[in-house]
């Protein structure tokens, strides 16, 4: 799923090519991915598209008073210099959800694409970003400029949690997921598994510093890159998120793999736990 790192960088794309463009037509493919009804998608055509900002994961590209915001789990938006001229069909194994297309002689705008089984993309066309639910909840940014490091032990402290999970959970922090989490971790030699409340003052500190620098280098990374680039630039980035098997790239270790229920993650035991195997759904407990 695409992080705040992405969507960042999505964003400074899409702005250079959208920003004052005029929305000619926009035609849904998959109707599940709409959210919202009213106003339909249809209201946006006419519309100079003006802003593009990101909410933690989610994409906010305004049109006049209305805002299209979009989310996508195992999607993504591809940017055509010129769309077929026939519309999009519905059905079958076409991944597409959702065209945009932009007013002018090159038919140029962008798709919202959505591959696999398990559809998790999420459209709306709304008059306040905020009325969107996944946007309502959102905690405060990690590259906000507001974004302290006191800020940061307030929302630690407490949290009776893995902190693991809690950088995960869009309510505390907005735009770090899965894979985030994993790089943040290991750049502060912490275990997933640490209780957040348990943290020191030092160690959160550390904490905060990791988080940041993690980010902003995949932010830097990003730049520039066209939509379609991003992803492979995200894989090539990480260095123990989906590298299970691999050496870790700063001590040699193994990156090991814990299974949960709907997902897992990845670590090296020597930067992160001391050299102990975290015990994954299939175990009760630490492997001694």
């Amino acid at each position: 799923m695409p992080e705040l790192p992405e969507v960042e960088a999505l964003t400074a794309y899409l702005s250079e090519r959208l920003t004052g463009r005029v929305i000619a037509r926009v035609q849904p493919v998959a109707i599940s991915a709409l959210k919202t009804y009213d106003p339909p998608v249809t209201a946006l055509e006419g519309r100079t598209v003006g802003p593009v900002v990101r909410h933690g994961k989610f994409l906010d590209v305004a049109a006049g008073d209305l805002h299209l915001v979009h989310l996508a789990r195992a999607g993504w938006l591809r940017w055509k210099e010129s769309l077929p001229a026939e519309p999009p069909r519905p059905g079958g194994r076409n991944p597409l959800a959702l065209r945009v297309r932009l007013d002018g002689p090159d038919g140029d705008g962008f798709d919202l694409t959505e591959a696999g089984t398990r559809k998790g993309l999420a459209v709306y066309v709304v008059r306040d970003p905020a009325e969107v639910p996944g946007v309502a909840r959102l905690g405060p940014d990690p590259l906000d400029p507001g974004f302290t490091p006191e800020r940061f032990a307030e929302l630690l402290h407490g949290e009776k949690r893995r902190i693991k999970g809690v950088l995960r959970d869009q309510g505390v922090l907005a735009g770090v997921g899965n894979a985030y989490s994993d790089e943040v971790l290991h750049a502060a030699r912490m275990s997933p598994y640490k209780l957040a409340s348990s943290l020191s003052e030092e160690e959160t500190a550390h904490l905060y510093e990791a988080l940041g620098s993690t980010l902003r280098d995949a932010v830097e990374r990003s730049r520039g890159l066209a939509a379609g680039e991003l992803k492979a630039e995200k894989k090539l980035g990480l260095r123990v998120h989906g590298r299970t098997g691999r050496p870790c790239p700063v001590c040699g270790d193994t990156v090991r793999e814990v299974s949960l229920a709907d997902s897992s993650f990845q670590y090296c035991p020597t930067c992160q736990t001391g050299g102990r195997l975290l015990a994954d759904r299939r175990l009760s407990r630490l492997l001694k």
